[in-house]
């Protein structure tokens, strides 16, 4: 409000100025502007034309008025400078045009200890993604790592709408309460019916909720972590193995899924027949099927089917050779 009372006033001096000389000197349109805007600006020039008495004392009050509304608008310039509400403007503008720019991207909900691991691990195999969260203070941690953070309830459909859920990939509900993650899953289902969504579960009850909310994924922390624990005590070597084979710090040797479309040269081929291990040089340790049934260490002549998830284990070079080829 304060920039545009200071244009209205600014444009009111060099308009009733310029007038003014036209009407008590009898000046032309420029010199008249001319001798306004030399005025106003205090530059020192000389007058344009003889002044009358008339046009003196007009010249000082255009003066007194032209320098008073140029001192307001340094005030008020050296005001925002110092709240810094230029640089708050400046990166709400660059936000904006980070997020109309996100596509099948991941929306993260929650940057506690949870959702800040689930970040960096995003941030490592280079997915792109964006941080909800309503906690200030978390909210700009997030920003600090270098995440598009957003600071915004994750079940508002509007804050939703604004981290582009009709263009996101999937969504992970990790904030801290059951209550949040389930009215967060409903939220992003009602808005994106196909999207695939993860929740976060503290509980047996919150896991059922979760699912009836329209949770593809329930995850529970501490029952993983209890099964990660009796896993290391009874096959440690086994833990190992999955732990490199799924850990984006090992080059070498990544375990991933390739999906199947009907459009998919693979579609309708057996093992055999479609060379995997002999093209790519990569291993079919699993395929899950369109109806989520899992087949472990398939035989050859396994149908590969349209809708299957392929679970690879190869080098990075090498999946990524064979998931362009399934997409042609």
């Amino acid at each position: 409000m304060g920039w545009r009372l200071v244009a209205l006033l600014i444009a009111a001096v060099m308009v009733s100025g310029t007038a003014g000389y036209m009407l008590i000197e009898g000046w032309s349109l420029f010199d008249a502007f001319y001798m306004t805007a030399i005025t106003i600006t205090t530059v020192g020039y000389g007058e344009v034309h003889p002044l009358s008495t008339a046009g003196r004392a007009f010249t000082v009050v255009i003066t007194f008025t032209g320098v008073g509304a140029f001192f307001y608008a340094f005030t008020l310039f050296m005001t925002v400078l110092a709240s810094g509400e230029l640089i708050e403007r400046r990166e709400r503008k660059r936000l904006t045009r980070m997020l109309d720019n996100l596509t099948d991207h991941f929306i993260l909900c929650g940057f506690g200890r949870m959702g800040e691991i689930i970040a960096r691990e995003f941030a490592r195999q280079h997915v792109p993604f964006v941080v909800i969260e309503r906690n200030t203070d978390r909210m700009q941690l997030a920003m600090e790592h270098g995440f598009v953070a957003v600071e915004a309830d994750a079940s508002s459909e509007e804050a939703l709408r604004r981290v582009r859920i009709d263009r996101a990939r999937g969504f992970v509900a990790a904030v801290s309460t059951d209550a949040e993650n389930v009215y967060a899953v409903l939220s992003a289902r009602l808005l994106r019916p196909d999207l695939f969504i993860v929740g976060r579960a503290e509980s047996d009850d919150a896991r059922t909720k979760l699912q009836r909310a329209g949770a593809n994924r329930v995850i529970s922390p501490y029952h993983l972590g209890g099964l990660q624990l009796a896993q290391t005590a009874l096959r440690p070597a086994v833990v190992d193995f999955v732990q490199l084979a799924t850990s984006s710090e090992n080059m070498d040797l990544n375990l991933e899924q390739v999906h199947i479309t009907a459009e998919s040269p693979f579609a309708g081929c057996n093992l055999v027949d479609a060379g995997l291990r002999q093209r790519f040089g990569v291993v079919v340790v699993g395929i899950r099927r369109a109806d989520g049934k899992m087949d472990f260490n398939p035989e050859p002549e396994t149908t590969i089917r349209a809708g299957d998830d392929l679970v690879v284990l190869g080098r990075a070079g090498s999946l990524k050779e064979l998931e362009g080829a399934a997409a042609k």
